[in-house]
């Protein structure tokens, strides 16, 4: 069952998709990364809560996104380890 924080961080994580992917569009990022357009669609959207690791490897990777940056950007700071 999913949360109110995993939905938060789904959306969370589209918007960060969103302004990584910037000008390009979302077909020509899907058609690189190998994935379908409604896929990444859904990821943008938030309508992908809790995607799969490899699958937004396969996004940040097109992006030239880290996943470290994209990690910080979505997931909440508070009780992180120093």
């Amino acid at each position: 069952m999913l949360t109110d924080g995993d939905r938060a961080r789904g959306r969370a994580l589209g918007q960060a998709l969103r302004a990584a992917r910037g000008e390009r569009s979302q077909a020509e990022i899907a058609r690189a990364a190998s994935l379908s357009l409604d896929t990444l669609r859904k990821l943008e959207q938030g309508g992908t809560p809790t995607p799969g690791f490899f699958l937004i490897a396969l996004v940040a990777r097109e992006l030239n996104l880290a996943l470290d940056d994209l990690a910080c950007a979505v997931l909440p700071t508070e009780g992180r380890r120093p």
